[in-house]
């Protein structure tokens, strides 16, 4: 007889808490706070994915109804990634200097599920794929991402399907790069929030997610401002200064550039 499943055995408890392995000596008291707020911050990020994903293919589909219940999750994620920069704040500069020497060349700039959620929202830097080695998880995934359509690409797919007049050139563009401002686009978008609500409200669902997205790039700039001031980032990096070049960089340009034409 098979032994019965348990929430540990689902869930892998075991295997989970034992992922956390401190590398200071002691260990220093903070660090494991550090891992587990970053672990999460991957699972969730998983899960982004996972969600982004359901809605390209939903909005492909024209199931708007269904795209824009998982767009209110993914909003709701987005919020409890950046309620855990509170806990991160917890730490003051001297605890996570007590141990940031361990870290060596790590640096949350290798996350390479943050950098396929830039891809998929249509933010495309070929550069990214290559800091990554050869064969490796991150650069096979962000090498797929990187040729797929975004998130963009499939929200024009849905307006052509609801018989707006979206230009071949935009459904058909290259999709390795960036998503970028076309003002032929955004007399269509005035019009679909001017005459038709249902596809005006998958636009504001889009904004939520592209705010959203840019309040976490600023609670995690004024984090790291907090933490180590204006220092080097871990493993060499530009840390505030770099991430302070990605405040302000909508990844939806035209839902915003029409907001004065409305």
């Amino acid at each position: 007889m098979s032994e019965a499943l348990t929430y540990g055995h689902y869930l892998k408890i075991k295997e989970l808490l034992d992922l956390q392995q401190p590398l200071s000596d002691g260990p220093e008291h903070d660090e494991l706070l550090f891992i587990i707020i970053h672990q999460v911050y991957e699972l969730w990020f998983k899960e982004v994915l996972h969600e982004v994903d359901y809605v390209c293919r939903l909005l492909e589909e024209g199931d708007h109804s269904r795209a824009l219940h998982t767009l209110k999750r993914v909003l709701t994620i987005l919020k409890v990634l950046v309620a855990q920069l509170d806990i991160l704040e917890t730490m003051t500069p001297l605890e996570f200097l007590s141990f940031r020497t361990r870290l060596e060349a790590a640096s949350g700039f290798q996350s390479y599920q943050f950098r396929e959620l830039e891809y998929v929202l249509g933010a495309k830097n070929e550069k990214a794929i290559q800091r990554f080695p050869e064969g490796s998880d991150g650069r096979v995934n962000l090498q797929c991402r990187y040729e797929a359509r975004t998130l963009w690409d499939a929200f024009l797919t849905f307006l052509a399907g609801q018989g707006f007049p979206i230009p071949e050139v935009h459904l058909k563009r290259d999709v390795t790069q960036s998503v970028e401002a076309a003002e032929d686009l955004q007399e269509i978008l005035v019009e679909v929030y001017r005459e038709h609500p249902a596809a005006a409200s998958v636009c504001e669902r889009l904004v939520d997610l592209d705010e959203g997205l840019q309040e976490w790039r600023y609670r995690h700039v004024k984090m790291v401002e907090r933490t180590i001031g204006m220092k080097a980032g871990s493993g060499g990096s530009a840390g505030s200064a770099y991430l302070r070049t990605t405040l302000n960089a909508p990844v939806f340009p035209d839902l915003w550039a029409i907001r004065s034409q409305l």
